[in-house]
């Protein structure tokens, strides 16, 4: 039991508090398990040289909070983690209960995913009620990197099951989302006057803007339905010198497509042989991994960025971002001198969150329903030549003849539907197929989201008779 929580607690702020956070994310690591004992309240005291009463605090918050269950005579347990049905989670009283239902709409926006509201607003409502009663100075000083410390930490235990190579909490930097966590990491890779950026064909648009910003230049490579061409990527090192090689291995956005082991390890051979970084970019993924992480398998040249936004909220701006082991100081430095740091008031909730084990039910109950949209989708347009997946929170269609992305996104908005053309993930100077993305909207009705795909569907059945240019 010694190792669950640190040798002394904080000196600032309430210990009872540290203690039942101590306590939530041994849960949380697997480290107590639920039916686990634990120890009487007078040898807990003795042990971490606080009063009995601190620790009586502790675990009746615990316990109020469904976490532990005291049992007369006998002791404290691990309370088994409560399901959505009940009445309480660790978190709060019934979060689970007071989701935003979603809305019937005639407009849909599809251009960005939006998650679904399963419970995490009443967790983040909880955990910022939490935080503006905790210790004042968190409010009025400058955050310093030791008070960064648990939070880091959390976000170690959140990303364990995650093939990313070792991690210690130290080289974890915590930016203000997955963009940020982009320009972040390439301000300290990119050197020179005019350093060159290699990306996807078809990519992810803050590449380019990160590129714009920090005055490099933006080339494309191309691909297939794997991802970039090994081939291509070498011819494009060599005649550019470039520095650094942008990619979505696990979710390529926006094609939906996925980059297999093997083309994983000759692309990193690529890389090595002209010493270029490769930066991941993981914020799209919501299910597993199914190929280990280029920090994994190319541990000095592998950067990863990953966020909370796909699978909980965009709104809390929190990015996670590791470099290789050896330029973890430059990353940090480049994160410190560039904006001080996150937010500590959103850093603790982020802690908070992370630390609470109902935060990954939450995060799987985003996911059962975000597959629950796709599929409705699919229904209705399953016979185009459409690419998707359960785990994915957008949809990629490739037009039939007779239609042209641009006017097919003109036709659809003009029907009251939003998405995105090819054109808008290609390079200016790059060609586009015609093709749109449909992000998954969870915030309206199943209903309107059905009428909505119902509405394309009629579309591509009714190419225009004259081929817009």
């Amino acid at each position: 039991m010694s190792t669950i929580w640190p040798e002394s607690l904080p000196q600032q702020g309430p210990k009872y508090r540290a203690l039942a956070d101590a306590i939530r994310a041994a849960i949380g690591d697997g480290k107590l398990k639920t039916g686990e004992k634990l120890p009487p309240v007078r040898d807990l005291a003795y042990q971490l040289s606080i009063t009995p009463g601190t620790v009586a605090r502790a675990y009746t918050i615990l316990t109020d909070d469904g976490v532990l269950r005291g049992e007369v005579g006998r002791g404290t347990f691990v309370a088994p983690v409560r399901l959505p049905s009940e009445s309480k989670t660790v978190l709060g009283d019934d979060v689970w209960s007071r989701s935003i239902e979603p809305q019937d709409a005639d407009g849909v926006n599809l251009f960005s995913p939006r998650t679904p509201d399963v419970g995490q607003v009443a967790a983040i409502r909880a955990a910022l009620q939490r935080v503006a009663e905790s210790d004042p100075f968190m409010l009025l000083n400058y955050p310093t990197r030791d008070s960064y410390r648990p939070v880091r930490e959390a976000v170690v235990n959140w990303l364990k099951d995650i093939p990313l190579g070792q991690i210690d909490e130290d080289e974890v930097v915590l930016t203000n989302g997955g963009q940020n966590g982009i320009c972040t990491a390439m301000e300290t890779i990119l050197r020179g006057p005019k350093p060159v950026v290699l990306v996807e064909d078809l990519s992810y648009a803050g590449f380019r803007r990160a590129c714009d910003l920090l005055r490099a230049e933006a080339v494309g490579v191309a691909m297939d339905e794997h991802g970039v061409l090994p081939e291509a990527l070498d011819e494009a090192a060599r005649r550019t010198g470039a520095q650094v090689f942008c990619t979505t291995p696990e979710v390529q956005n926006p094609t939906g497509g996925f980059t297999p082991l093997e083309r994983r390890r000759e692309l990193i051979e690529v890389a090595r042989r002209h010493d270029m970084q490769i930066l991941e970019d993981d914020c799209y993924r919501v299910g597993t991994n199914r190929a280990p992480s280029y920090r994994a398998l190319a541990p000095e040249r592998g950067w990863h960025v990953s966020t909370l936004s796909k699978v909980l909220t965009p709104a809390l701006r929190v990015g996670f971002v590791l470099a290789p082991r050896e330029r973890s100081a430059d990353l940090r430095r480049s994160a410190e001198y560039g904006f001080f740091g996150l937010s500590q008031p959103i850093a603790e909730v982020t802690r908070i969150l992370l630390s609470d084990p109902s935060t990954r039910v939450l995060c799987d109950r985003v996911r059962e329903v975000t597959g629950d949209y796709v599929r409705l989708a699919v229904n209705a347009l399953g016979m185009f030549d459409l690419s998707w997946d359960p785990e994915v929170p957008f949809l990629w269609l490739r037009l039939p003849a007779g239609w042209r992305a641009a006017a097919f996104c003109r036709t659809a908005e003009r029907q009251g539907v939003q998405i995105r053309s090819a054109d808008e993930f290609a390079l200016r100077d790059g060609r586009a197929p015609h093709a749109v993305r449909i992000a998954v909207n969870c915030q309206v009705s199943k209903a309107s989201f059905e009428s909505a795909m119902l509405r394309l569907q009629a579309l591509l059945n009714n190419p225009p008779e004259q081929i817009s240019v």
